[in-house]
């Protein structure tokens, strides 16, 4: 099992990313979403109510499409009290906005217990410094036979980035992120059944190392924890330029990065009791087995 906290993610700088990133979804997670999404063909559960986690940042584009799949479920858009959630209001405020589905949607700063068949969470858990923790808050809030779509970046994102850094003699120019296989156990040992994993790898290019970096610093900060620790000047950010127009143009004139997406699935499954001369069982999952037992099919 993997550690509690992920070895190159620095909690402080986490945090002061989390407070200071763009009230805006990145290019990239919107396209991952639209992907996401594809994966929702899989799935044959119609959820009635279903939680958008962060969806500030994770995208807001793929709202009516999901609408569309799921005309009468209700929506919960989760986001923290403060600019976030201002912000989503805002949006959700806009008379062309509320047009893309029914009423039924509502902003909230967290889900109740049980609240939810379906939580979705795009580009989310890659950015977390307690991604245990996380997806608890996630596994409380679906019900019995919910399930869990996630997306976030996997090891190889921006491995060309990480060489030049290495080749350079400098620190790492961000964290080194989670494999598939360990979201995977880790989704088990939090609670979760028939985690289904899978990734692909998207390459992006750029005309110019300025507009790669401005891209880059929207989708976050070096939080690696052996980052150097202060500020860079214009010589060091002219070196850096030089050494990606250098090293990383390819024959088509353009600068390339790799970036690795891993997508997911799970189920929270209905609790079952331990066969034991006495148990114990909670009132909240005795009325979660009986439900399903009067399930069709069941």
């Amino acid at each position: 099992m993997p550690d509690q906290r992920p070895p190159t993610l620095d909690p402080p700088a986490v945090a002061r990313w989390d407070r200071a990133a763009p009230l805006q979804a990145p290019w990239l997670h919107e396209e991952v979403a639209r992907r996401m999404a594809e994966r929702l063909e899989w799935i044959k559960l119609a959820p009635q109510a279903w939680a958008h986690w962060g969806p500030l940042r994770g995208g807001l584009a793929i709202q009516p499409a999901i609408e569309q799949r799921y005309p009468a479920a209700r929506c919960l858009l989760v986001e923290p009290a403060g600019a976030r959630q201002a912000a989503v209001q805002a949006v959700a405020a806009r008379p062309w906005w509320r047009r893309w589905g029914g009423p039924r949607r509502e902003v909230v700063a967290g889900v109740p217990d049980g609240a939810v068949q379906m939580l979705w969470a795009n580009m989310a858990l890659h950015g977390t410094a307690d991604p245990q923790g996380l997806l608890a808050q996630w596994h409380r809030a679906l019900a019995p036979d919910g399930f869990l779509m996630l997306s976030c970046f996997g090891p190889d994102t921006l491995r060309e980035l990480h060489g030049l850094y290495a080749t350079l003699g400098w620190p790492p120019p961000g964290p080194q992120f989670t494999d598939m296989h360990d979201w995977g156990d880790m989704l088990v040992h939090g609670g979760f059944a028939e985690p289904v994993m899978d990734m692909e790898r998207l390459t992006l290019s750029w005309e110019s190392p300025a507009r790669l970096l401005a891209e880059l610093r929207e989708l976050g900060a070096n939080v690696h924890p052996d980052r150097f620790p202060a500020l860079r000047g214009r010589r060091w950010r002219a070196r850096l330029e030089q050494a990606l127009d250098e090293r990383l143009r390819g024959p088509d004139g353009r600068l390339a990065m790799t970036f690795e997406i891993v997508y997911g699935h799970a189920i929270k499954p209905a609790p079952r009791v331990k066969v034991a001369d006495r148990s114990a069982v909670s009132l909240e999952d005795m009325r979660a087995m009986l439900q399903a037992e009067r399930r069709p099919g069941k």
